[in-house]
């Protein structure tokens, strides 16, 4: 068996009930989150233009403006409802990372605007391990 198997197979027999409710909270966050950046776009394109790292050509921006508004929607629904969890989760992983170094996590030491990132960050890790758990729709299509 390898790795990645013996992960999911690990994370499928040590996975606390209580965590799916962490799990649907994550993925509700995710859709508000999504559907916030839907509704204004400009924010979003706002907070991507403004970081000096790497320059945009304005075609590029707009692109990953709708693919992090779609992804966080698709995602963040496909983890509330517990199915294609650890895709999802791996889907979202690299968009959050992004967020949390566009919100200045080393320009200050308390940084409010940091923590959501981080935190749904730390969760996308655990539920790419875990997976979906016992209260899922993964499961209940199983049985």
């Amino acid at each position: 068996m390898n790795l990645v198997h013996k992960i999911e197979n690990w994370g499928d027999t040590h996975h606390p009930k209580i965590l799916d409710l962490v799990r649907i909270a994550l993925g509700v966050f995710l859709l508000l989150k999504g559907i916030a950046f839907m509704e204004n776009t400009a924010y979003l394109k706002n907070i991507i233009d403004s970081q000096d790292v790497i320059d945009l050509s304005p075609i590029v921006l707009i692109i990953l403006v709708y693919y992090v508004t779609f992804a966080h929607m698709v995602g963040g629904i496909l983890i509330a409802l517990g199915i294609l969890t650890r895709l999802a989760s791996i889907i979202q992983i690299p968009i959050v990372l992004g967020a949390v170094f566009l919100t200045g996590i080393f320009q200050e030491a308390i940084n409010t605007m940091a923590w959501p990132s981080i935190t749904a960050l730390i969760l996308l890790v655990l539920f790419t391990i875990l997976g979906s758990g016992p209260i899922s729709l993964d499961k209940y299509l199983s049985e």
